[in-house]
């Protein structure tokens, strides 16, 4: 059922995207997107990236395109499937950069591919705003790799904001010292758990129990019946969407009750909210938004009517914001990608996430757990964020 709504949505994201070509005979603004439409990362992908992608170039265009030099060029999308895989996008990124010769290239999907895919979006010159990846030594990757901006901070900011987040429900009694955690055994999932680990033993959390497993594998039962046989007060994962929503699934089938139950990257999707309903409420997820924000619940008005679908609570926005920040610094800069990517290091920004500005390129301000209240994503946790609300215990599974 979930797989048949991650393809619809993908199709929709298809659909969306014949809408808003444009013809090759003007002048345009040539910009090249490789995601996946087809792997493991399809459906989050349909959901968070494809969707804002499209967003974003029919917004630009419809208003006449952006403004440069002096007149407006609309943006022609060239789009390649990555399949999911890291070989795949850097092929896609050399065929973007040397055959079409894009102007600029949208940030890839997934921490991992980012990081695959840097050293040669680089080589390149082009700006590189990575709005879904995030890694701990970010300071070593920008110097490395100038032209990279990172819209989701540190592995981890976002790692140890749970961890804050359980320290604060620990104070006030919620819950326990006892700590299970699980992790998928990609970039993403290491670079988490790396950083986290130290955090919960500083902070005198005890791990009872600790799994990874492969990228892709479904059947995630045993690491959900290992986690409750050690008996822990909550549960930590630091999973991809397909992992988040199976992960979630077997805890209620196998009555796995905590007082904190925290997935990764998937959480935060509307989807989550109706696949769960009532059993939905207290789980805790990365991200987060402050749902009542006037410009975030403009952009989910603006998604909804386009795309015929919600849009999530933390990842869609940043990739839309950070596509924002790419019009605005090219309105500011022109064609030329090095002056670009210096208006994007020193500029500040309006976006639907709010006023954007970089740190040794790395965005200091976001959003690092949220939670399922009523029926909404409320963020709960983050740095230089306003609205957050406080966390409460989880419900048991009904």
């Amino acid at each position: 059922m979930l797989r048949r709504k991650f393809s619809n949505l993908l199709v929709t994201a298809v659909m969306l995207g014949s809408t808003v070509g444009v013809a090759s005979a003007q002048e345009t603004l040539k910009v090249g997107v490789t995601g996946p439409k087809t792997g493991v990362q399809t459906g989050a992908a349909a959901i968070v990236y494809w969707p804002n992608v499209q967003l974003w170039v029919r917004e630009v265009n419809e208003k006449g395109g952006i403004k440069v030099e002096g007149k407006r060029l609309k943006v022609e999308l060239v789009e390649y499937d990555d399949k999911s895989t890291p070989e795949e996008a850097v092929k896609n990124i050399q065929r973007l950069a040397t055959v079409d010769k894009v102007d600029f290239i949208v940030s890839p999907f997934t921490t991992g591919i980012n990081l695959a895919t840097a050293p040669l979006i680089s080589r390149y010159g082009y700006p590189q705003l990575v709005a879904t990846g995030n890694a701990n030594d970010l300071r070593t990757f920008v110097k490395q790799w100038p032209n990279s901006f990172w819209l989701q901070g540190k592995a981890s900011d976002l790692s140890t904001g749970i961890v804050d987040t359980l320290k604060t429900m620990r104070d006030r009694g919620q819950v326990g010292n006892k700590v299970a955690l699980a992790y998928v055994a990609e970039a993403f999932g290491l670079e988490n758990v790396d950083s986290s680990k130290p955090a919960f033993k500083e902070a005198g959390f005890d791990i009872v129990y600790e799994a990874s497993y492969p990228l892709g594998t479904q059947d995630l039962a045993p690491i959900v019946s290992g986690a409750k046989a050690a008996k822990p007060d909550a549960f930590v994962a630091y999973s991809y969407p397909p992992d988040s929503f199976a992960l979630t699934e077997q805890a209620q089938i196998q009555s796995f009750d905590v007082n904190a139950f925290y997935v990764g990257v998937g959480g935060a999707l509307t989807s989550f909210g109706r696949r769960f309903g009532k059993q939905a409420e207290g789980v805790m997820s990365m991200g987060g938004v402050n749902p009542d924000d006037p410009a975030y619940k403009a952009y989910r008005e603006r998604y909804k009517q386009v795309t015929g679908q919600d849009t999530d609570y933390w990842s869609g926005p940043v990739v839309y914001a950070s596509l924002e920040v790419l019009e605005q610094a090219i309105e500011k800069a022109g064609k030329d990608r090095a002056a670009v990517a210096k208006a994007i290091k020193s500029g500040t920004f309006d976006t639907v996430i709010g006023k954007v500005s970089f740190e040794d390129n790395i965005l200091k301000k976001l959003w690092t757990v949220g939670q399922w209240r009523d029926g909404v994503f409320q963020g709960i946790n983050g740095q230089g964020v306003d609205g957050a609300k406080e966390p409460v215990k989880k419900p048991t599974w009904n």
